[in-house]
């Protein structure tokens, strides 16, 4: 998982594949080399990406914004012979799970009231969902045992499937 961020923009190393929920990842999306020592089976290195303007109207602050879920496609690998749809499948949720907290972020923006301090105060939600990010992605990676346990990883595609439906 590949998180990234800098003050009011969230900086890209490369170029990123935005989540569109009539794309699914395939094993070609992946074009990382695999690490020497890699233990997983794969990896997806997403994250998410925010840009906004802010301007004072009437005493208050407008804040226009884009916050966009990416797939980084270079950063992102697996391992050919432990490759199969339950591993790819257990990937895509690691990108959804990364939409998902993208819209989270669009909510909180929707219902924060801004101050003349926007810059601190949309760097401080970004950070504050990264770090739910972060531990949702473990939490995940943990409840599914890394997609071995397939029970769970099918409750976790249904919860996220229900999420993501609840935070249009």
């Amino acid at each position: 998982m590949l998180l990234l961020g800098f003050l009011g923009f969230a900086q890209e190393i490369e170029e990123g594949v935005p989540w569109d929920a009539s794309k699914r990842l395939v094993w070609a999306d992946f074009k990382g080399k695999v690490p020497p020592a890699a233990v997983p089976a794969a990896t997806t290195a997403s994250g998410i990406s925010y840009t906004y303007s802010a301007n004072l109207m009437h005493h208050e602050v407008e804040l226009d914004y884009e916050v966009t879920a990416y797939f980084y496609p270079n950063e992102s690998w697996y391992k050919r012979e432990l490759a199969n749809d339950t591993i790819l499948s257990h990937e895509q949720l690691h990108f959804d799970i990364a939409e998902l907290f993208a819209r989270k972020m669009r909510n909180r923006l929707d219902r924060t009231s801004f101050s003349d301090n926007v810059k601190a105060e949309v760097r401080k939600i970004y950070q504050e969902i990264l770090q739910e990010l972060k531990e949702f992605q473990e939490a995940y990676d943990w409840e599914t045992n890394f997609s071995r346990n397939v029970e769970k990883q099918l409750e976790w595609n249904a919860k996220i499937a229900k999420e993501l439906q609840a935070v249009e």
